[in-house]
């Protein structure tokens, strides 16, 4: 049997998406496709087939395909097109010593540029609901609060490079923060690390919301390593 990672092929676009094309983001499309391993590493990116996906030109996805590259997510190899890129332990690793100085600095800046209060309603939402989740199994559901989070956090943050910057780590890590996240134990002490940054937050001390930002990042970086053979 070939190991050879699967062509990305997508079922046409209907007339009515082809109409809608125009509004289509399509890097952000094809970026969170790649986030999620819809499109796995080494998998081939065809121009023709997501041409007539998405009802638009192959200008257009080369566009796409340059704003990809420029961030790290695909290769383009002369003569053969576009593939996913592949990210090895070592540069994994890399990238999270980068993601845990950035992640402390947003949660810093989130809490400089706001109001205690304006964190009520997520340490709300980081109490009995993620409790749920985390006890019943609720893994897509506990993904999405934390997004919520991060999104807010990267908002109060209102730096346009740091924002971009976090994006660029988040396409490259987010499906193996998906495959650390329902590790032993590790959704628990997450929702931890989360309250007490929140907490911080709260009391409007961003010094230490950007000292615990760094270690929930710290810790989710060790978790990696401990389950690295499970993981990649």
């Amino acid at each position: 049997m070939s190991s050879r990672p699967a062509i990305a092929k997508r079922t046409p676009a209907s007339s009515g998406a082809r109409r809608r094309s125009g509004a289509i983001d399509l890097p952000k499309v094809l970026r969170e496709r790649i986030a999620r391993h819809e499109y796995p590493p080494g998998a081939k990116l065809l121009e023709n087939d997501l041409a007539s996906e998405f009802g638009v030109s192959r200008a257009r996805v080369r566009e796409a395909f340059g704003a990809l590259e420029n961030r790290g997510l695909i290769r383009r190899i002369p003569n053969r097109g576009a593939e996913v890129a592949r990210f090895d332990l070592p540069q994994m690793f890399e990238i999270y010593e980068v993601r845990e100085m950035l992640e402390g600095l947003c949660a810093r800046r989130a809490v400089q540029n706001t109001r205690p209060e304006a964190w009520r309603d997520l340490v709300a939402l980081f109490g009995k609901p993620m409790e749920q989740h985390v006890k019943n199994g609720e893994f897509e559901d506990y993904i999405a609060k934390l997004e919520i989070l991060r999104r807010r956090t990267m908002e109060a943050a209102n730096n346009r490079v740091l924002a971009d910057m976090l994006d660029s780590i988040n396409d490259k890590t987010g499906e193996i923060m998906r495959r650390i996240i329902i590790l032993p134990g590790r959704a628990a002490e997450g929702l931890k690390q989360h309250r007490a940054v929140l907490a911080a937050m709260r009391k409007g001390d961003a010094a230490l919301a950007e000292k615990l930002k760094r270690g929930n990042i710290r810790s989710s970086r060790e978790f990696l390593e401990r389950y690295q053979g499970f993981i990649l």
